[in-house]
C-alpha cells in the first residue's frame, strides 16, 4: 500500500508540474512569427559555414596522413598478401577520389544556392538521365570492385594441396592458442574435444595411427618458401586466426574445422631488417624510452625495448582476456625449420612422461 501511494504522489507530482509549465507558457508574450525564419544574413552564415567544415574535413585528413600514415602494416610476407594489398589500395584510392569530389559538390552547392530573399528554388518532379547517371555509375564502379575482389578471393582459397605443402592445425581455446604439426606422416590425427584429458589438451585420437607422430607446441614455426595449409578448431566460442603480416585471417568455429593456406615470402630477420620495420620498432621503443622515465619516476619497472615477431592473433572478442589471446609465429629456412621440428617431443612421446 506505502508503494502504491508513493507512486501515485509522484505521478500527481509529475502532472502539477506539467500543468504549470502550460500556465507560464500561456502567460507568455505573443512572440513574432517570422522569428523562427531564417533570413539572408543567417543563409549566409550557414553557407560559408559550409564551405569552411569541408576545407576543415580536407585539412585534417593531410594531417592524418602526414602524422600517422606511417602505422598501417608493413610490405606483405606471404603470396597471397600481395593480391590482397592491391584490392585493398585500389579501393582506398576509389573512396578518397569519390569522396573528396562528392564532399566538395555537396558543401559547395550548399553554399551558392543558400537561400536568399526573393530568390525561388527551380523544382524538378523527376529527370530520367540524371538518376540513370547517377545510378548507373556506383553500378558499374561497385560492380568492378566486386568482381575483382572475388576472383582475388577464389585465387586464395582455391587450395591446390601437394606433397610438399605442411599440415599444422591451430587450435584456439579461451585464451590461448595451441599449433599441432602433422609429423612425418604429413596427416594430422583425428581429434575430438570430449577426448581433451591430461595433457591431451587437443583431445587428439591417440588410438588413431596417423596421431603417433603429431607434434603439439606453444609456438608457431614455418618454412620460409613452402606452403602451409593451417587446419583449424575452437574449443569453446568463436575465434578468429588473424596474421596481419600475412594477409590472413580465418575463424574458429566450434565443431568444425576450417581450412587457410598461403606461402611465407620473409623469414623474421628478413623482416626485422627491413627498413620499413627498422624505422617502426626505433618509433616505438622511443615511446617506450619515454614511457619508462615516467615508470621509473613512479619506482616501476622499466619496460623492455621492443624486437618485431609475427603474430597469431584473435580477432573476435571472445572473453575478458581476448586481448592477451596471441602466439608468437617463426618463419625461418627450411633447415632451420626442419632442425627446430626434430627436437620436439611426439604426442606418442609426450602421453608416455
Amino acid at each position: 500500500m506505502t508503494a502504491f501511494l508513493v507512486v501515485l504522489v509522484i505521478i500527481l507530482f509529475g502532472v502539477a508540474v506539467m500543468q504549470m509549465g502550460k500556465i507560464f507558457q500561456l502567460s507568455k508574450p505573443k512572440s513574432d512569427p517570422n522569428s523562427e525564419v531564417a533570413n539572408d544574413k543567417d543563409n549566409n552564415i550557414n553557407g560559408w559555414l559550409m564551405i569552411m567544415f569541408v576545407l576543415f574535413i580536407y585539412v585534417l585528413s593531410i594531417i592524418c596522413f602526414w602524422k600517422w600514415g606511417n602505422v598501417m602494416l608493413p610490405e606483405s610476407a606471404s603470396e597471397h598478401g600481395i593480391g590482397i594489398d592491391q584490392l585493398w589500395l585500389y579501393s582506398m584510392i576509389l573512396i578518397f577520389v569519390v569522396g573528396i569530389i562528392t564532399q566538395w559538390l555537396l558543401h559547395y552547392f550548399a553554399f551558392k544556392y543558400r537561400g536568399r530573399k526573393g530568390q525561388r528554388a527551380t523544382f524538378y518532379a523527376d529527370n530520367d538521365k540524371l538518376e540513370f547517371i547517377w545510378t548507373i555509375i556506383p553500378v558499374i564502379v561497385l560492380a568492378g570492385l566486386i568482381i575483382y575482389g572475388l576472383f582475388t578471393w577464389t585465387d586464395i582459397m582455391n587450395i591446390e594441396e601437394d606433397e610438399d605443402t605442411l599440415v599444422v592445425e591451430l587450435y584456439a581455446y579461451q585464451f590461448d592458442w595451441r599449433a599441432r604439426y602433422a609429423g612425418a606422416d604429413n596427416t594430422l590425427g583425428e581429434a575430438n574435444v570430449r577426448l581433451i584429458e591430461g595433457v591431451n589438451i587437443l583431445g587428439v585420437d591417440t588410438s588413431d595411427p596417423n596421431s603417433q607422430d603429431d607434434v603439439i607446441v606453444n609456438e608457431l614455426h614455418l618454412p620460409v618458401g613452402r606452403q602451409v595449409l593451417f587446419k583449424m578448431r575452437s574449443q569453446d566460442v568463436l575465434h578468429s586466426a588473424y596474421m596481419p603480416h600475412f594477409r590472413a585471417q580465418m575463424n574458429c568455429v566450434p565443431g568444425m574445422i576450417t581450412q587457410f593456406a598461403f606461402t611465407p615470402t620473409k623469414t623474421t630477420l628478413e623482416m626485422r631488417e627491413s627498413e620499413e620495420m627498422i624505422d617502426k620498432v626505433n618509433r616505438i621503443n622511443a615511446i617506450r624510452t619515454e614511457k619508462s622515465k615516467e615508470l621509473i619516476a613512479q619506482g616501476d619497472e622499466a619496460l623492455e625495448s621492443y624486437v618485431f615477431d609475427y603474430l597469431l592473433l584473435c580477432n573476435k572478442i571472445c572473453g575478458n582476456n581476448h586481448y592477451n589471446m596471441q602466439m608468437k609465429i617463426v618463419v625461418e629456412t627450411e633447415e632451420e625449420y626442419e632442425a627446430w621440428i626434430a627436437q620436439q617431443a611426439t604426442l606418442a612421446k609426450s602421453l608416455q612422461q
